[in-house]
């Protein structure tokens, strides 16, 4: 079963991604790792970095390229990314929503930042995510069509979470 996990900036994709992963007994990837670990090798902060890549379009080809190889090459695998539904072949497709306040909140705690820090940098990155996509890819990140399941994931529990898409993933298995 090959899942691909998508959402905004502190939706949950990564904690659910992690417990799906667990409890389903499957890898995950990351493109969120694989973002952040290009932008120490480039020696920037993530926003930096998300502002080098509006210029260079080979960054966002090599994440989602990264993703599609390994994915290809596994029976069982969780793909965690912003872009992951549109370029990896998954038997399901899931998107994380969350509202901006709580998406803020949770981002701020992990991060140890002031809340209108995050705000700033979560309201910059998106509108630069959505820039990147929609020049190099022709991708509308607003356009939730590709998605077969969303969860708006201030409703329930990153454990519950997880337990609605092995519910979805065994009635596609099921199929």
């Amino acid at each position: 079963m090959i899942i691909t996990i998508g959402g905004l900036a502190g939706s949950g994709t990564t904690t659910a991604s992690k417990i799906l992963s667990e409890n389903m007994g499957i890898p995950y990837i990351s493109a969120g790792d694989i973002f952040r670990q290009m932008a120490r090798e480039h020696e920037m902060d993530i926003l930096e970095f998300s502002k080098y890549a509006e210029d260079n379009i080979d960054v966002d080809r090599q994440i989602d390229q990264r993703q599609a190889e390994v994915a290809r090459e596994c029976e069982d695998i969780i793909v965690e990314g912003r872009l992951s539904a549109y370029f990896v072949d998954a038997d399901l497709k899931v998107c994380f929503t969350a509202p901006l306040d709580v998406r803020v909140e949770r981002i701020s705690q992990r991060e140890n930042k002031s809340l209108d820090i995050v705000k700033k940098e979560i309201i910059r990155r998106g509108l630069s995510e959505a820039k990147r996509y929609r020049e190099i890819h022709h991708i509308e990140i607003e356009d939730l069509d590709v998605y077969d399941l969303i969860i708006n994931t201030n409703s329930f529990t990153p454990e519950s979470i997880a337990h609605i898409i092995e519910k979805a993933a065994g009635e596609i298995k099921n199929k």
